[in-house]
């Protein structure tokens, strides 16, 4: 059987050895990391290594890591209304639009707390607006991520955070997505809290972190219970799965110079590939993006139908779309750049990682050259001609 191609690393990324090695040895080792004896003490160092090498990363103090169990907990932790602002108690939370859904719920704020900031059409956050909206009303939580999931677009953080600090409110990155592809500093961008997932870099899934900076030291916990992660995380934490997230982010974060500039190449084969070989549409494609992705669309095409025939190619990729209940809906993200349902519906994302190699871009090429040729438009849907 040939051996497949994957090009939906945004999704999630294969063990990275390292992290397995980690791992491996971690589940030899029997003690509660809250015990006091020699096992305890064992499994504590295991975890404090990593929690060393999660704020090496990022700028943070290691205090200041709170392990979770993933990205969606550290979101849901950090959209926390008992949070305090420079100027007063945090009253509300503003989401960009193109947020992830875990962000998008609003964590623990009431709904009626929630306001959403709009972007441009290329999927950038719209500044003045944001400006404008902390302008009316009490002390907010902002949330932007770092860079967006499905196109890739990174987000002006910097400039986000004066806006917010101006206004004496606090700013909360979403930096799932971006840790490990670009470069990311707590302290430099101006973020207050920042969450990161373990999956997303080479470690296991089911192991995140919210990263606070010196503004949200005071956070609220959400699980309540034992006085585990300095009391902002009650429950017994995931030995293995930390130590793998250690040893994945350090792995991570040492190849990142080598590796932004060679995937952002085999990024740019693949589009200019993509674009001749069947007329593909980029999306956010004139603003700066993540080294590794690319979503794109083209003229009648259905999504589902396309990631099917990659599949049956041999090549992973998914779909811009979600499904809900069998239900096949357009992207929020691209609702909200102001898409048409049509190009909406037919958006592709790959995205690449780091064994993937120029012959897995050539392949995908000729892949989308062969199925543009054969998708046709049947009344209200698309379909393959040979299938």
């Amino acid at each position: 059987m040939p051996e497949r191609i994957y090009l939906d690393w945004n999704a999630t990324t294969p063990l990275r050895p390292e992290a397995r090695a980690a791992m491996t040895a971690a589940m030899d080792i029997a003690g509660n990391p809250s015990s006091v004896h020699a096992e305890g003490r064992q499994a504590r160092r295991l975890m404090e290594d990593a929690r060393e090498a999660a704020a090496r990363a990022v700028g943070a103090a290691p205090r200041n890591v709170v392990f979770t169990s993933g990205g969606t907990e550290a979101n849901a932790l950090a959209l926390n209304p008992g949070l305090r602002a420079p100027a007063g108690p945090v009253g509300r939370l503003l989401v960009s639009a193109i947020e992830h859904p875990s962000v998008l719920a609003g964590g623990q704020f009431p709904h009626d707390a929630i306001r959403t900031i709009p972007v441009t059409p290329s999927g950038v956050i719209d500044l003045e607006a944001l400006h404008h909206m902390l302008a009316d009303g009490p002390p907010a939580l902002v949330s932007v991520m770092a860079a967006n999931n499905e196109t890739g677009a990174l987000q002006p953080i910097s400039e986000v955070a004066d806006i917010v600090h101006a206004a004496g409110s606090l700013l909360h990155v979403d930096a799932i997505q971006a840790f490990g592809k670009i470069p990311f500093n707590i302290r430099d961008l101006g973020a207050d809290l920042a969450t990161v997932s373990a999956h997303k870099i080479g470690g296991p899934k089911g192991v995140g972190a919210l990263i606070l900076g010196a503004g949200a030291e005071r956070l609220p916990p959400l699980l309540r219970g034992g006085g585990q992660e300095r009391g902002r995380r009650a429950g017994t934490e995931n030995v293995m799965g930390i130590t793998g997230f250690g040893a994945a982010l350090t792995t991570a974060t040492t190849a990142l110079e080598a590796d932004r500039p060679r995937l952002e190449r085999l990024r740019d084969r693949l589009e200019t590939g993509l674009r001749s070989a069947g007329d593909a549409q980029v999306f956010a494609g004139d603003v700066p993006r993540l080294p590794n992705t690319t979503l794109f669309t083209a003229c009648g095409m259905k999504a589902e139908t396309a990631v099917i025939g990659f599949d049956l190619e041999g090549i992973s990729v998914s779909s811009g779309s979600a499904c809900s209940s069998g239900k096949v809906q357009a992207s929020h993200v691209l609702r909200a750049m102001g898409v048409g349902s049509s190009a909406a519906q037919g958006a592709v994302r790959l995205s690449l990682g780091w064994s993937t190699q120029e012959a897995d871009i050539d392949c995908a090429i000729e892949a989308w050259r062969k199925l543009s040729r054969t998708l046709i438009k049947r009344s209200d849907e698309t379909v393959l001609e040979r299938f």
